[in-house]
């Protein structure tokens, strides 16, 4: 296997492991780029394997030495999208092109490559697909893509998922997907062509006409920005977004963002967006608060439910069996940076203990005294109080469709651990989750149309918090409710400023003397329905007054991590990770930097006092 690998990718010095930890064959195949060194993963092999489960090894090795062969890594980033939804799009099509090379090629490869596409789509549920929302549209648009390039079939476990949403994906982007074919061994014109689909589906980044590593002749495939790419070209200042202009347009009066928003708001009355369509997540510019008002259209329609409602018992024990076999391997790195905490915490818990008392516990210890001399009297001793102070824990994940994959699943993982290891030092732990009920809208907006729509309606759509474990509940009782985060239809869209409120408001009222909000997201808060008919920086500025409030004039200390997205310009108290699998590293640094100012609270005191300032 091993030797076959190197031979196809052409790479004699590739070094080689096995693991049992499930993921994609682009996560598996790490490059350095500093030498020359490539180190490609495989499935472990059973003792026994089954002709299947060959066949299945060898179409992962086979995908691994193609992407070695064929992918070149600076071209790839060069041309790939920002936005995490569109990045899965691009990089679903990329798999298939450097697939479809082999397979084209060598038929042993194809029956390979086809052998492990069908126990990917059987092990993410494909066939089971009922509707939009249950086939992811990167898995769909991967498999179209590679018919497109080798004619081949979905498999039969992926073929209901990719019949759901064909007519769509060939409706809008059917001449693009054609073109894909003449690009194939060109990895610069497949990207360009396949950012040409991503703008067809609406996954294309606003204010984009042309990559600037792309010529002229994408210019005239892409569709006009109109009002927003003329002010972007007249624009001194090069650094501006898109957002800022159509912002600076609303404060002048000439056209306000509900304006450029209004004709995309009636087209979605007259035709119903389809169902499982994930949006596109903007970095919002900073906007003022002063003078300005937030409001939900309506409550009626929300929810605060707890994960075991969302879910039938043998779903969520199935759910919670798929997330344990992902720790098996997962849990090592991060269990032993829980370990560190769990020092750090037993450390500040350390018992100390008044001798030769006159009352309070009998002293065992001394008894020999007694019994050497017994005119000797007992003697009793006393505990003392330990600095350490009583402290609750909220973990706030961001449940949005852009968290979908690897980062809900790390995220999920990561909660788990901590909420272990915090348990057994006596410190309580709450995780949260937030979402939407539906895309883009839900009843809020279908009341809303049937008023009359007025304007400004403020927050338009229906949100679900999910209470994944309760800081009273122990972690046995709620362990079965983290596997919830693994059901695919789970994760919609995300309004981060009242969600951070709803936290806030439950650690508010707990008697702890310490209150610590962890929150985990990849983005900004987004909605397509609120921000259809609202200012553009709508959800922004009431997320960033949120986080004002909690930060400067509360006790609760916030703390956030962002994957793959910026979060410093939000949170005082915040890092950036690049890749999901930092999130463990990056929870314990966090919760350990917390901790240990709590030994020094006069310095800890004193620098919050200079963050309000």
């Amino acid at each position: 296997m091993a030797g076959a690998l190197r031979a196809l990718a052409g790479e004699a010095e590739i070094e080689i492991s096995y693991t049992t930890e499930q993921q994609s064959w682009w996560a598996a195949v790490t490059r350095f780029f500093g030498g020359e060194q490539k180190r490609a993963q495989l499935p472990a092999p059973s003792r026994q394997m089954t002709a299947k489960e060959l066949a299945v090894l060898r179409g992962s090795a086979d995908a691994q030495a193609l992407k070695l062969a064929y992918h070149d890594a600076k071209i790839h980033a060069q041309n790939r999208p920002s936005t995490p939804d569109a990045v899965a799009l691009f990089e679903a099509a990329e798999q298939a092109r450097v697939e479809a090379i082999g397979a084209l090629a060598m038929r042993g490869v194809s029956d390979n490559l086809t052998a492990s596409l069908e126990q990917r789509a059987s092990q993410k549920g494909l066939a089971r697909a009922r509707s939009q929302d249950d086939a992811p549209l990167a898995d769909v648009l991967g498999l179209i893509v590679r018919e497109k390039l080798t004619g081949a079939p979905p498999p039969p476990s992926a073929k209901a998922a990719v019949e759901l949403w064909r007519s769509h994906i060939e409706k809008r982007a059917g001449a693009d997907l054609n073109a894909l074919t003449a690009a194939l061994r060109d990895q610069q014109a497949f990207a360009k062509l396949t950012r040409a689909v991503l703008r067809d589906l609406d996954f294309g980044e606003e204010g984009e006409d042309q990559n600037p590593e792309q010529g002229s002749e994408e210019s005239q495939e892409a569709e006009p920005n109109n009002d927003g790419a003329e002010a972007q070209e007249t624009e001194g200042d090069s650094g501006a977004s898109d957002a800022e202009q159509r912002e600076s347009e609303g404060a002048e009066g000439e056209a306000s963002p509900a304006e450029m928003r209004a004709e995309s708001a009636d087209m979605a009355d007259s035709e119903s967006p389809a169902d499982g369509e994930q949006p596109w997540r903007p970095d919002i510019p900073y906007g003022d608060n002063s003078g300005w008002d937030y409001k939900p259209y309506t409550t009626q329609f929300d929810e605060v439910i707890g994960a075991a409602e969302l879910c039938d018992a043998e779903e969520l024990a199935r759910l919670r069996n798929y997330l344990d076999q992902q720790l098996l391997q997962a849990q090592s790195v991060v269990a032993r940076l829980a370990n560190k905490l769990q020092r750090l915490l037993q450390a500040q818990q350390n018992r100390s203990w008044d001798f030769d008392l006159e009352e309070g516990m009998l002293d065992t210890a001394r008894l020999t005294r007694v019994v050497i001399d017994p005119m000797h009297p007992l003697s009793f001793k006393q505990e003392k109080d330990t600095d350490f102070r009583d402290t609750v824990v909220t973990l706030l994940l961001d449940n949005s469709g852009s968290m979908r994959g690897r980062p809900i699943m790390v995220a999920a993982m990561c909660a788990d651990i901590l909420a272990r290891t915090l348990e057994r030092c006596a410190v309580k732990v709450e995780i949260l989750g937030f979402t939407t009920r539906a895309w883009k809208g839900g009843q809020s907006r279908e009341k809303w149309l049937a008023d009359g729509k007025p304007p400004q309606p403020g927050r338009l759509n229906d949100l679900r918090h999910v209470v994944y474990k309760a800081a009273d509940e122990p972690w046995r009782r709620a362990r079965k409710n983290l596997g919830l985060m693994m059901r695919e239809g789970l994760l919609k869209e995300n309004i981060d400023g009242e969600a951070l409120m709803w936290a806030y408001n439950r650690l508010a009222g707990r008697p702890e003397q310490r209150k610590i909000l962890m929150v985990i997201s990849d983005g900004a808060p987004v909605d397509d329905s609120t921000l259809s008919v609202n200012t553009g920086n709508y959800l922004e500025r009431h997320f960033r007054k949120v986080i004002d409030f909690i930060e400067n004039r509360s006790s609760v200390e916030l703390t956030a991590i962002g994957i793959g997205h910026d979060v410093t310009r939000h949170y005082a108290r915040a890092v950036t990770i690049v890749d999901a699998e930092q999130l463990g590293g990056a929870m314990t640094d966090q919760l350990i930097g917390l901790f240990a100012e709590d030994r020094h609270p006069n310095r800890r005191d004193r620098m919050k006092k200079r963050g309000r300032r």
